[in-house]
Parts: C-alpha cells; structure tokens; sequence
C-alpha cells in the first residue's frame, strides 16, 4: 500500500466523526491548556493549522478572531456545525495546504498546529509558511508527538513508523532536528508532565 497524504487518509476524512468521539476527547483538555497559558489578547488575529473537525474551538477566546484550514473537507465540514451549532463568530474554516498557504505575509499575530507537524509530508516547509503568515514579532505554537531520544522508546517508535506513514502520520520526528531545519531553536519547549507523549512548542517569529 503507498503512503498516504494527511487529507487522503481515511481517519482524517471518511472517519472524520469516530475521529471527534475518540481523538478529539484525547487532544482537546491539552489544547485547551495552552491556548489559556497564551493570555491571548482581545482582537489578536490567529491561524490554526491543520484544524480538522475544530476540536480545540470551544477554548479560543470570543474576541479573537481565528481562522482555521485543513485538507480534509469532511473534517472541515464537521468543523462548521459547530461553528453554525454554537454561535461563533469568531471562528471560521477555509480548504487550504498547510504547505502552501495562500495568506498574506505577516496577516496573523499566532499561528498554532495542533498535533500537525507529523501528519504533513513536509514539516518544515509547513514551518517555513506558518513563520511567513505570522508577523514579525508574533507567536508560533506547535504541540506535537515526538520520536523519543530514549533508544528504547526511540527505537519502538520508529518501527512503527512504516504503518502509521499508511494511515496518514510519522512517528519518526524528532524534535531537535526539527527545530534546526525549521530555524526555530529560539523557541521554548516542555511537556505539561514527564509522562506525557506530546510537547508543547512555543517561540517568538523572529524573521526580519
């Protein structure tokens, strides 16, 4: 079987709503988290990559404004009932490539990926985009799984790399790689316990 693009896998499309009763109670508590410890400011103009069905909505602030893209219209389409269900208009989706966005340069204040940066083909060209919409001075947040430095835990991660590539993510990123090929080793980053899977990645964007 070859591998499959995030928005061709079937759990990002044809299982978009097993993908809300299971993956989103997992995910949302953390993103919930640090988009509070952001202390966003009210009218900050805010980009969510990657949104799929919108599973961290209910936490972003009413008097932002947040614009959020996927690949996967099935997700997206998941996203806007709740948009429509709920009232928001703060929020809105749109069917964009994270690694071709077709935003302005410097036309969001944040910019945050949500458990994205190992779904995507290519990461760091997905950075080089997030760091080109996001003004100069402005936030950049990723929260992502990755490849433990343990060799243990490192070695049985990347073993599964070849079946999880299948259904549309890697398990083989690991995060001081990444944080040099993306330039962004200015950045600060920690995980909310010493047991959990994924870090939390925030950083000035620091291009002139």
């Amino acid at each position: 079987m070859a591998e499959l693009g995030a928005h061709e896998s079937k759990l990002y499309s044809d299982l978009a709503p097993l993908y809300d009763k299971t993956f989103a109670k997992f995910f949302y508590s953390r993103e919930r988290t640090v988009i509070q410890d952001l202390n966003l400011p009210s009218g900050a103009q805010i980009l969510e990559v990657g949104v799929g069905t919108g599973t961290s909505f209910p936490a972003y602030p009413r008097d932002c404004h947040v614009v959020g893209i996927d690949m996967a219209p099935k997700m997206l389409s998941h996203a806007q009932e709740k948009i429509a269900k709920n009232g928001w208009r703060h929020l809105e989706v749109r069917e964009m490539d994270a690694l071709n966005l077709t935003f302005t340069d410097d036309a969001f204040d944040y910019v945050m990926a949500f458990h994205v940066v190992s779904v995507v083909p290519d990461p760091v060209r997905m950075m080089a985009e997030m760091r080109r919409v996001c003004r100069p001075g402005g936030t950049i947040v990723v929260v992502n799984h990755f490849t433990s430095e343990s060799r243990v835990w490192g070695t049985i991660t990347r073993s599964l790399d070849p079946i999880t590539r299948r259904l549309g993510w890697s398990t083989n990123l690991k995060l001081k790689p990444f944080l040099e090929e993306t330039a962004f080793t200015g950045s600060k980053h920690y995980r909310y316990s010493r047991f959990s899977l994924y870090t939390v990645v925030v950083g000035t964007n620091d291009k002139e």
